[in-house]
């Protein structure tokens, strides 16, 4: 039987004093300022500021200390003492700080001023803010509007979000890719299709009446540790936990509270899985058939008998369709071919499927092991069926829960940034600023980044984020990104990104959350949301790290007006003086969402802007929830054969997203290097490699490109056989750019096919 691991490949439990040695170590090698304590203790709670890591939602009922240990690394890791001055450069060229690691890039500290990239040189200027708003607007002005590409990474806040949105269709296009194309777009296709709602279902209180959840992809303890908080409620009280990934994340293991003293001096662990099934990577729709089949069977049986059906027969009659073709399919596919796709025993998933119908309350929890495979619609098309059958969604206790990677990724679609034009209130838009917003759908990521190899893309504004190694094929699209008119980036901290700039080349550096944003009606507030649909306001008490820094929303409001037409409803000077006034706009467009926005914003835990899947309101074509027949039994593009390998891309501990903050993967014992290949040990075997071997893995995408990624030590884990593990950003040059989901695009990281060569076999 599968069941709980404890303590696998002797690693210890997520929280606990791993937590707190892991947030020291950051805290001596970033050296934050000495008011970081005071600014941890205003983390998460009203009054205070957001969290710029994970979107997880903030609880009215807060504790001491609402931040985990990704939390606090990432607003040490922003107030930092360093800094990256334009002195810096006096000493480097760009293509030097090109051999430099990711890490060591961030070290340099916080960006100071506004940075222009001399070709002459291969260095970084020192530039003014106005030298910066002319140039990047003459620019923007001579360039085809749709060669311009407008990306925004998850950081900013919902003000400064808005008005992007507004600055690019001013411009001329919806040319508005954002870092959830990345990761969840396949949540804002995929369950917007079966369910009528881009985002998940519950809301915080439902976390506290469910009697299972069940996990898939997803983990916790690195990526949203303050779940860990109330699953650990959840077993108290005698709730099921069922987790289905192919690599074991210890956060789904066990949790040792760091809150609790009582835990933390005895090391009382709480066992958070039941029951933890290792399903093949893109093996998860058979895995939910399975439980389906034992839903579908036992439901037969009751109703032969008599007894009380297993399905909600009511609940499917008035607010599903669908059904019966999806249950020809689900009693027609065999247990044999279940077991050979997922990776997982009949037996196992029959304890599983048992489980979920014992449960009166269900929460589906899935993170990017669900998202990022060329079926990815599908995997949450099946999860959703799986909720349907039995009423999982739309009551208390119960629903689908995406749990969302970036801070405001979700808010910023909410408030406009989007690619796709039937998502926008177009009509409200040219209501209230008076010009014709354009029609046509902009591009995605992958759109952009095939534009920019075909050299269709002159032009990309970057709001945050380090694009060039969060994307896929990053050695082409370095080469490619160089190649642009112009590049600007606004950030905070050096990155990859700012090292290969185009023609003309921009650094612009920025506020963080933590810090005032004094503009002259006073210290401003930013609004953010989370990932259950709240709004929360965020106050930022530290003084900035240089007098040089301007807030995102002033660095928008600025490109906006070097570049547009004058146009006496977009008043760029008055929003940047009172944030207030952008949050009138975004509820004149959005007036269902955001009702009251101004007053509600401070209140705890958020204000909730609803959800019409939540209240069993369905906005699909069919006015209903549609349960959906797979056509396939995993979620790859590719064959099986002899020496190929699903490749999973994965976080590490000590990273959020391509900041790494060092080199210590406590979770699975890897220490000072990011290198590696995780293997499980039968496969190193049957291969013909020894664990600490040097190897390469080479992609085996049929496109006939050439893509390898060398130098990496092979590392025993325990993993399904066929499956090996890599780090993300480094394995992304494996990763080709066509290999995506077939609905929403989103790249499919999570089973790349690779060949696994000795180094020495591999061409360079």
């Amino acid at each position: 039987m599968a069941d709980y691991v404890s303590n696998p490949d002797g690693k210890g439990p997520a929280g606990g004093w791993g937590s707190l040695k892991s947030i020291a170590r950051i805290y001596g090698s970033s050296w934050p300022t000495p008011a970081v304590l005071e600014t941890l203790a205003r983390q998460n709670k009203p009054g205070g500021f957001m969290c710029v890591s994970c979107a997880w939602p903030k609880p009215k009922n807060y504790h001491p200390f609402e931040f985990c240990e990704n939390g606090a690394k990432a607003t040490m890791w922003e107030l930092t003492n360093a800094r990256c001055t334009p002195e810096f450069w006096d000493g480097h060229t760009v293509s030097e700080l090109r051999q430099w690691k990711d890490h060591d890039l961030e070290m340099t500290g916080r960006l100071t001023h506004p940075m222009r990239f001399d070709h002459a040189t291969d260095r970084y200027v020192e530039a003014t803010w106005n030298e910066a708003f002319k140039s990047i607007g003459q620019t923007l002005k001579r360039l085809q509007r749709d060669s311009v590409v407008f990306y925004s990474s998850g950081h900013a806040g919902l003000e400064a979000s808005y008005l992007y949105a507004l600055l690019a269709r001013a411009y001329g296009n919806n040319n508005l890719p954002q870092s959830s194309n990345m990761c969840h777009e396949t949540t804002s296709v995929g369950l917007n299709k079966v369910i009528g709602s881009p985002v998940g279902t519950i809301v915080w209180d439902d976390l506290g009446k469910a009697d299972a959840f069940l996990f898939f992809g997803q983990n916790p303890g690195s990526n949203s540790p303050r779940f860990l908080h109330p699953l650990q409620e959840a077993k108290k009280r005698g709730a099921k936990i069922i987790t289905f990934n192919p690599v074991i994340e210890q956060g789904l293991v066990s949790f040792v509270n760091p809150q609790n003293p009582f835990d933390m001096m005895t090391g009382n662990e709480t066992k958070i899985s039941d029951q933890y099934l290792q399903v093949n990577a893109g093996g998860d729709i058979a895995a939910i058939l399975g439980l389906c089949k034992v839903v579908v069977e036992a439901d037969d049986a009751a109703n032969a008998s008599g007894s009380k059906r297993v399905l909600d027969v009511d609940f499917i009659t008035e607010h599903t369709t669908g059904l019966e073709t999806f249950i020809a399919c689900v009693r027609n596919t065999g247990w044999p071919d279940i077991e050979r796709e997922s990776g997982l025993s009949e037996l196992d998933l029959r304890e599983a499927g048992e489980a979920y119908i014992a449960a009166e309350r269900v929460i589906g929890v899935y993170g990017m092991g669900l998202t990022q495979h060329a079926q990815g619609a599908l995997n949450i098309a099946m999860l959703v069926n799986l909720l349907l059958l039995r009423g999982n969604i739309g009551r208390e206790g119960a629903g689908c829960c995406p749990v969302r990677g970036h801070s405001n990724v979700q808010g910023q679609r909410t408030v406009g940034i989007a690619e796709k034009t039937k998502l926008i209130p177009m009509d409200k838009l040219k209501t209230l600023f008076d010009f014709d917003p354009p029609t046509e759908d902009g591009v995605t990521i992958v759109d952009a980044v095939k534009g920019l190899m075909a050299g269709r893309i002159k032009a990309f504004v970057s709001l945050g984020g380090n694009l060039l190694r969060a994307v896929p094929d990053q050695n082409d699209m370095e080469e490619a990104w160089e190649r642009q008119d112009l590049t600007v980036m606004v950030s905070t901290k050096l990155n990859r990104s700012h090292l290969f700039p185009g023609k003309e080349a921009w650094i612009l550096p920025c506020l963080t959350r933590t810090e005032m944003d004094m503009q002259a009606n006073g210290n401003q507030t930013v609004t953010t949301e989370d990932s259950f649909s709240h709004i929360s306001a965020s106050v930022g008490k530290r003084t900035p790290a240089s007098k040089h820094l301007k807030s995102e929303l002033a660095i928008v409001a600025g490109i906006a007006k070097a570049v547009l037409e004058a146009n006496p409803k977009l008043r760029w000077d008055e929003w940047t003086t009172d944030y207030g006034l952008v949050r009138d706009l975004i509820e004149a467009t959005y007036p269902d969402d955001f009702k009251d926005y101004n007053a509600r914003m401070f209140e705890p835990g958020g204000f909730y802007r609803g959800n019409d899947a939540h209240d069993r309101v369905w906005n699909t074509e069919e006015k209903k929830a549609v349960f959906t027949t797979p056509h396939r039994l995993n979620a790859i593009s590719f064959e099986d054969v002899p020496g190929r390998f699903r490749l999973i891309t994965m976080r590490s501990n000590d990273q959020f997203n391509t900041t790494i903050y060092g080199y210590s993967d406590r979770f699975r014992g890897i220490e000072g290097t990011r290198d590696v290949v995780l293997m499980s040990e039968d496969d190193i075997e049957a291969a013909g490699f020894h664990e600490g071997q040097t190897v390469a893995l080479v992609s085996d995408f049929a496109d006939g490109r050439h893509r390898k990624l060398s130098g990496l030590t092979i590392v025993a884990h325990k993993l399904p056989r066929g499956t090996i593990g890599g780090y993300y950003p480094e394995c992304n040059v494996l990763n080709a750019i066509d290999h995506h989901d077939e609905m929403s695009k989103t790249p499919a990281a999570k089973a790349i096919p690779v060949r696994i060569v000795a180094d020495s076999a591999v061409a360079i």
